[in-house]
C-alpha cells in the first residue's frame, strides 16, 4: 500500500444533533458535496474540497466539524445518514492502526480560507455565491443558539396565543399566522432570525422528530409591542418540492395548534439576514409565499419606528409573488399600508386568463428605480422563498445593473462584502 492510499484527510462532517435542516449548506456548496435525506444533511468526502463556502452561512454552527480519517476509510454518505450524533474523533493510536505508515503530522490538508467572489462569463451562473454572509454594519446584535442540543437548556416552552389563517384558500393549502408567547422567560429575537419547533412524537424509525425551522414574522419588540412573543408564517405542506404527496410533520402540527397549546422551541438562529438600522437605509424585499415572514417583520419594525417619529427616511420596496391573490399571505393587510411608506409590487403566476408573472418580471419592469437603489451604498436586498426563485432574481438584478451601465461583478462583490445582498431560499 503506497502513501496515496493511506493518506489522512480532514473529513468535513455535519453535527446531526444541532443541525436544523435549513438547507443553507447544500444550497451554498459550489461543488455539490452536500446532500440530505429526510433525516440528515451529510458531506461527500470524495467531492468536498474544503472551500469553506458553507461555513459562514450556517446559522447553528453544526457545519463546523472535521475528523482526521484515512482517505480510503472516510465516513460514507450512507453511514452519515444513519447518525444521531457525531462519532468521537479518533485518537492518534486509532488513526495509526487504520492508516499504518501514514505521516499523521503532514498528511491532513490545511483548511483554506473562504474563496473570494470570482467567476467568468464561461462558468455556469451560481446565484448563491453572491449572497452575503455578514450582516449590515448597522444591524442590531443578534442572540443565537440560546436553546438547543448543545445549550445548557435544550428547549424553551412557548404558549400558543393566536392561530389564524392568512390566505383565502381552503384547508388543503392554507397559510397560518401563529403567535407564540414565552411568558417571563427571555427570548430576544430580531427581524430576519428564525426559530426551530420540535414536533412531538417520533419518526418512522422511532427516533424523536428533528426541529423544523421557521422565520420570525414579527418585529423585535413582539407581535404585540411590549410583549414577550413572536409570530410565524407557516404553510401547510401536503406535497414535497417534486410534487409527491407528503404530510409535512412540522407544518401540519403547527397549523392545527389551538390557543393554549404548548410547543417546544429552540434557537434563535441567524446572525446575517438582519435589517439595517441606520437612517436613510433602503430595503428591497423580494419574496414568495411564506418567504414573506422576515419581510413582514422588517416592514412592521419600520412602521412602528415611523409612527413613533423615530426613523428618518429610507425607502421600502417589496416584490411579492404567489400563484394567485388567494394564496398570497397577508394580502388584505398589505393593501392598508400607506403608499408613501412602502412600494408594493405583486406578481401572480396562476391567475386565470392572465399571463404568468414572477417577481423577476416585476423587477425588470421597475428597472429604473432598482438601478438607482443598486447604485446606493445605503440599499440592502433581501431574497426569501423557494430555491427555484433565487437564480431568476439575481439574474434580474444583474440585468438591471448592466442596463444601467453598472459593472455587475464589482457591484456584486461590494453587495456581498458589505452585507447588502442576502439570499435565504429553501
Amino acid at each position: 500500500m503506497d502513501m496515496a492510499e493511506i493518506q489522512v484527510i480532514k473529513q468535513h462532517l455535519i453535527d446531526p444533533e444541532i443541525c436544523i435542516r435549513c438547507n443553507t449548506c447544500e444550497a451554498t456548496c459550489p461543488v455539490g458535496a452536500i446532500t440530505h435525506d429526510s433525516r440528515n444533511y451529510v458531506v461527500d468526502a470524495d467531492k468536498c474540497n474544503l472551500c469553506m463556502a458553507c461555513i459562514a452561512p450556517c446559522p447553528t454552527g453544526s457545519i463546523d466539524n472535521w475528523r482526521d480519517m484515512p482517505k480510503l476509510r472516510a465516513y460514507s454518505i450512507e453511514e452519515q445518514l444513519t447518525w444521531d450524533t457525531l462519532p468521537e474523533a479518533l485518537s492518534p493510536e486509532q488513526l495509526a492502526d487504520l492508516a499504518p505508515g501514514a505521516d499523521l503530522q503532514t498528511a491532513a490538508p490545511e483548511l483554506p480560507a473562504a474563496s473570494p467572489l470570482s467567476g467568468t462569463a464561461e462558468e455556469a451562473f451560481n446565484s448563491a455565491r453572491y449572497g452575503a454572509t455578514v450582516p449590515p454594519w448597522s444591524a442590531a446584535h443578534a442572540y443565537t443558539n440560546l436553546y438547543g442540543a448543545k445549550s445548557a437548556q435544550k428547549t424553551i416552552t412557548a404558549t400558543v396565543t393566536g392561530n389564524v389563517r392568512v390566505t383565502e384558500v381552503g384547508r388543503e393549502y392554507d397559510t397560518h399566522h401563529i403567535v407564540l408567547d414565552f411568558g417571563t422567560t427571555p427570548f430576544p429575537v430580531l427581524e430576519g432570525q428564525s426559530i426551530g419547533i420540535v414536533p412531538p412524537g417520533t419518526d418512522a424509525g422511532g427516533r424523536p422528530h428533528h426541529a423544523r425551522q421557521y422565520s420570525i414574522a414579527s418585529a423585535r419588540n413582539g407581535e404585540r409591542p411590549g410583549y414577550n412573543n413572536l409570530s410565524l408564517t407557516i404553510k401547510r405542506v401536503l406535497q414535497d418540492h417534486d410534487g409527491n404527496p407528503v404530510r409535512g410533520v412540522g407544518s401540519n402540527y403547527m397549523c392545527d395548534l389551538k390557543v393554549g397549546d404548548k410547543v417546544e422551541v429552540i434557537g434563535p438562529f441567524g446572525a446575517s439576514f438582519l435589517m439595517p438600522n441606520h437612517p436613510r437605509s433602503n430595503i428591497v424585499m423580494i419574496c414568495t409565499g411564506t418567504g414573506s415572514a422576515p419581510m413582514r417583520a422588517m416592514t412592521e419594525w419600520r412602521r412602528r419606528l415611523r409612527k413613533a417619529g423615530k426613523f428618518d427616511g429610507g425607502k421600502l420596496m417589496l416584490f411579492f409573488g404567489a400563484r394567485s391573490k388567494e394564496e398570497l399571505p397577508y394580502f388584505g393587510p398589505l393593501q392598508n399600508l400607506p403608499k408613501d411608506f412602502i412600494d408594493i409590487n405583486l406578481a401572480f403566476s396562476r391567475t386565470p386568463g392572465q399571463p404568468k408573472r414572477y417577481v423577476q418580471d416585476l423587477m425588470r419592469e421597475r428597472a429604473a428605480d432598482l438601478a438607482a437603489l443598486l447604485a446606493s451604498p445605503d440599499t440592502y436586498f433581501y431574497v426569501c422563498g423557494l430555491k427555484s426563485m433565487e437564480e431568476g432574481v439575481v439574474l434580474a438584478l444583474r440585468e438591471v445593473a448592466q442596463q444601467a451601465g453598472l459593472h455587475w461583478e464589482a457591484l456584486a462583490e461590494g453587495l456581498k462584502r458589505d452585507g447588502r445582498l442576502h439570499l435565504e431560499t429553501y
